[in-house]
């Protein structure tokens, strides 16, 4: 596939649909935040396209005008396409493994919890940078749709509780849409079952409507933690769906490789 500058997106994202919810704002927060990438099958009228964010990626098109090698740069991935794409994702990883999500719409206001005594819950600047690259390394994906720490700190999309100047509880838009922004959160485990994620999810919920937005919320079907904030927050289910986790690339020319 060749592959096409963030900045520079190929006529084909039209492909994709706007204005819709979960990761399907994957497509428009690349366009207006210029993090991911893109791929098309030839440079000139492609056939099929490929966006990347955050170790997500959505396929549309014709998976004729692929071949397996052509999606290398996806392997890790979680590939969100229609089922004409699995004989070719099957052939072109090592593994792929189907994973059910659920995704949440938010439609029920929710009131901001109190926080308990030291815990400051603020937005993010981008001072905070350094404090979010503090953060545990399992921790990290919070920030990769932003290109790390700083870009999400810079971002204005992020709200945090802070604990002694550590950052304890980050929720921010991780895919930005021009309808919809998906959220997500992240707690480091000794402040977890505190109310922290409740607290900095229903202020950046409510961020998110003063931006005329709608939030979203896409987590595992067995990820119940994640579904009970979503709930306590005001998020209703919309729809179930499934992606696939791409494993390695399977063996592949070394030109494949380095695309």
């Amino acid at each position: 596939m060749f592959p096409h500058p963030s900045h520079q997106p190929p006529a084909p994202a039209r492909a994709f649909p706007t204005g819709a919810p979960g990761t399907a704002a994957l497509t428009e927060h690349v366009l207006s935040t210029g993090h991911g990438r893109w791929w098309t099958d030839r440079a000139e009228r492609p056939r099929a396209v490929a966006v990347s964010c955050g170790f997500h990626a959505l396929l549309a098109g014709d998976p004729t005008a692929m071949t397996p090698a052509d999606l290398a740069p996806l392997a890790d991935h979680y590939v969100e396409a229609a089922d004409r794409f699995l004989p070719l994702l099957g052939g072109a990883f090592d593994r792929i493994t189907p994973w059910e999500r659920m995704l949440y719409i938010h439609r029920v206001p929710a009131a901001v919890p109190s926080v308990p005594r030291g815990v400051r819950v603020r937005r993010l600047s981008a001072d905070d940078a350094p404090a979010l690259a503090a953060l545990d390394p399992s921790m990290a994906w919070i920030h990769d749709t932003w290109d790390g720490p700083a870009g999400l700190a810079s971002s204005g999309l992020g709200w945090a509780a802070f604990h002694k100047g550590r950052v304890v509880t980050v929720a921010c838009t991780r895919f930005l849409g021009s309808r919809y922004e998906d959220l997500a959160c992240a707690t480091v485990p000794d402040a977890r079952r505190k109310g922290l994620a409740l607290a900095c999810v229903t202020r950046l919920t409510a961020d998110v409507a003063d931006r005329g937005h709608t939030a979203s919320w896409c987590c595992s079907r067995d990820n119940r933690p994640s579904r009970l904030l979503a709930w306590t927050a005001g998020f209703r289910l919309d729809h179930e769906y499934v992606h696939h986790g791409a494993g390695a690339a399977g063996s592949l020319p070394e030109i494949a490789k380095a695309a």
